[in-house]
């Protein structure tokens, strides 16, 4: 009895920590830009002392940008920590199963033909193009006596965001005005956005976190294996859609806002579930919260090393995730979950 009340403890200490640790990362948000800026001037840029500050028009700005990529960046890790487990297949996550390409696909489409311009039009295209792209996925892997082993989904999802890449570099190589527009959205970033722009995709964000949650208990019985899940009564195909719903609208919500981010979905799962073990019921805060922690700090630090200027987040993402992701990989010798 003793041993899981110490373990509740331990884990629910390690959420605490972790609140604290964004409450600092957003705090640095607030304070480096192109101008570092005291938290003198910020708290007074937030409560109005001098609305014509330069610390109010530095929070007018910097704080839609600190919480879109905490939402961002806790939507991504979620679905990375979601797809992971509704696959049992440890490289699963919006990028290398083609959810994000698949959006990036939609999304030209939509300005080539409809001529979308505004996050309202992208998120629905954005949500189409990942739909249609897990799918295919999906179908792809499912062909064959075995079904969808972690494998196959890994393969089919190489092969189909190779295709989807191909196809979105067609159309631009065709229209430039195209390019011109979406170029900057393909690199993947949080700057720009303002409140308007977070309320729109917010409740979609919301949606999959309720379904997320939802499916906690099905996704542990899930790793289990398919046939041991039958025997113990679960509903197979219906905790898979589940979870799949919940990783589309996440990761489709974020890539239309912020475009294709990248190794957020794959390092933070792996990098929590040191911490929380294979359980999900921790392992979703976990992702969240940590997902949002490592979008921030990505941001923060492309911002400092190219002032006054500014790395997008999309390339930290790659620069911070990919060496630590390796460095995982050889640690804990990843295998099917």
């Amino acid at each position: 009895m003793k041993r899981p009340a110490s373990r509740r403890a331990r884990l629910t200490l390690g959420l605490a920590i972790g609140i604290v640790g964004l409450a600092v990362a957003s705090a640095l948000s607030l304070v480096f830009g192109s101008r570092i800026v005291s938290m003198d001037e910020i708290l007074s840029g937030l409560f109005n002392r001098d609305p014509e500050s330069f610390g109010a028009i530095a929070v007018a700005s910097r704080m839609p940008r600190t919480v879109l990529a905490i939402l961002v960046g806790g939507a991504l890790g979620l679905a990375g920590a979601v797809m992971q487990g509704a696959t049992r297949n440890p490289l699963a996550d919006p990028g290398i199963l083609g959810i994000n390409l698949g959006s990036a696909l939609a999304v030209v489409v939509g300005i080539a033909v409809f001529d979308i311009d505004s996050a309202r039009q992208y998120i629905w295209f954005a949500l189409a193009g990942a739909a249609l792209a897990s799918l295919l996925v999906y179908a792809i892997a499912s062909r064959g006596r075995e079904g969808a082993t972690p494998l196959k989904l890994a393969l089919a999802g190489a092969a189909t965001s190779a295709a989807l890449s191909s196809l979105v570099s067609a159309v631009l190589l065709t229209r430039t005005d195209v390019f011109d527009v979406f170029r900057f959205w393909q690199v993947g970033g949080v700057g720009g956005a303002d409140f308007g722009q977070i309320a729109e995709i917010a409740p979609f964000l919301l949606a999959g976190l309720v379904l997320a949650l939802f499916s906690a208990r099905g996704l542990d019985v899930l790793a289990l294996g398919d046939d041991l899940a039958r025997g113990l009564g679960a509903h197979v195909g219906r905790s898979r859609a589940i979870a799949g719903l919940s990783a589309v609208l996440l990761a489709g919500a974020a890539t239309a806002i912020a475009g294709p981010i990248g190794f957020v979905g794959l390092v933070v799962p792996h990098a929590v579930r040191f911490f929380t073990g294979p359980h999900h019921r921790w392992l979703i805060p976990y992702s969240v919260l940590f997902g949002a922690i490592l979008l921030v700090v990505a941001d923060v630090v492309g911002r400092v090393i190219a002032r006054p200027t500014d790395i997008q987040v999309g390339i930290m993402t790659a620069i911070i995730g990919a060496p630590f992701f390796i460095f995982l990989i050889r640690r804990a010798k990843v295998r099917e979950l």
